[in-house]
C-alpha cells in the first residue's frame, strides 16, 4: 500500500499574507524522498471549529498528517486545544517537556513564565517531538503529527520523527523543456500519457524577454516507463518543429534550448 499524507497550515498570518508559508513545499519535499504521497495541504485560520473539522477529516482520510502553526505561548495559539477536541482528550502539562522547557531557560535573562508553560501542555496520550532548535517540543497523536509554524523548527521537528514514517517507492521525475507552446503539443501529450500506464505528465508555458516554451513534467515511480515516456515527449517535440531537451529532476534551465 501507497503511504499518503495531508499538510494543514495554521495561521491568519498566512492567510493574510503577513507572512509566506515555505512548509509545504519543505514537508512535500521530504515526504517525496521517502516515497510517501502528499494528497492534500490546506492553509486554514485561528479558528477552533475550522481546526477541529480539519484535523479529523485528514486524520481520516490520510496515512500522516502534519499541521504546523499555533502551539506557541500567545492567546491566539489554540491548536492545542483544537487537537484535544478533536481527539477527545484532555490537556495535560507534560512534566518532560516542563524539564526541558526549564532547562532551556536557565541561565537566560527570559522569564519562564505562565505563559512560555503553556508551550508543556499538550493532549492526553500523545507523545513529545523533539525540538532541537528551541526546546519546546511537538507531539504525536493517533497519525497527526503537530509542529511549531516557524520553519526552521519545524524542519528540525520533522528530522526527529523521520524514522517513524513509512514510505515506498520514490515519485521520480523528468522534465522536458522545450520551445513550442504547450497548446501545439496537448494532444501528443494526452496520447503519451495514455501509453504509458503510470507516468503522470503536466505542461508549464514559461515566458521570457523574446521567447517562449513549455516545461513538460512527467513523474513516476517506474523508471523505465518514466524513460521511456520522456522520450516519446522529446520526440513529439522535435516532430513539431521544435527544439527540446531532456532534464534530471531540478536541473531545468530554459537557457540551453
Amino acid at each position: 500500500m501507497i503511504s499518503t499524507a495531508g499538510i494543514i497550515i495554521i495561521g491568519d498570518e498566512i492567510l493574510s499574507g503577513r507572512t509566506k508559508d515555505t512548509n509545504i513545499n519543505w514537508i512535500a519535499s521530504e515526504l517525496n524522498n521517502v516515497g510517501i504521497r502528499l494528497i492534500e495541504a490546506r492553509i486554514i485560520a485561528d479558528d477552533m471549529d475550522t481546526i477541529i473539522k480539519t484535523i479529523q477529516t485528514f486524520s481520516k482520510n490520510f496515512t500522516y498528517v502534519f499541521s504546523c502553526g499555533g502551539i506557541g505561548p500567545t492567546h491566539d495559539d489554540i491548536t492545542t486545544e483544537a487537537v484535544v477536541k478533536a481527539f477527545n482528550q484532555k490537556l495535560e502539562k507534560n512534566s518532560e517537556a516542563m524539564r526541558r522547557l526549564k532547562v532551556h531557560y536557565e541561565g537566560t535573562n527570559i522569564e519562564f513564565n505562565e505563559a512560555r508553560q503553556k508551550m508543556a501542555i499538550i493532549p492526553t496520550n500523545s507523545t513529545l517531538i523533539d525540538n532541537p532548535v528551541s526546546a519546546a517540543p511537538g507531539y504525536k497523536i493517533e497519525n497527526l503529527f503537530v509542529f511549531a509554524g516557524v520553519p526552521k523548527i519545524m524542519q528540525g521537528m520533522f528530522h526527529t520523527i523521520l524514522n517513524e514514517l513509512t514510505g515506498g517507492k520514490k515519485l521520480l521525475s523528468k522534465t522536458v523543456s522545450s520551445n513550442i507552446g504547450e497548446g501545439l503539443i496537448a494532444k501528443d501529450l494526452e496520447k503519451i500519457e495514455n501509453d504509458f500506464l503510470g507516468v503522470k505528465i503536466g505542461s508549464y508555458p514559461y515566458f521570457k524577454p523574446g521567447s517562449f516554451g513549455t516545461s513538460i513534467v512527467l513523474r513516476s515511480e517506474n523508471t523505465t516507463q518514466l524513460n521511456k515516456a520522456s522520450e516519446a515527449v522529446l520526440s513529439a517535440v522535435i516532430k513539431l518543429g521544435g527544439k527540446g531537451k531532456i532534464f534530471e529532476e531540478g536541473q531545468v534551465d530554459e537557457r540551453n534550448l
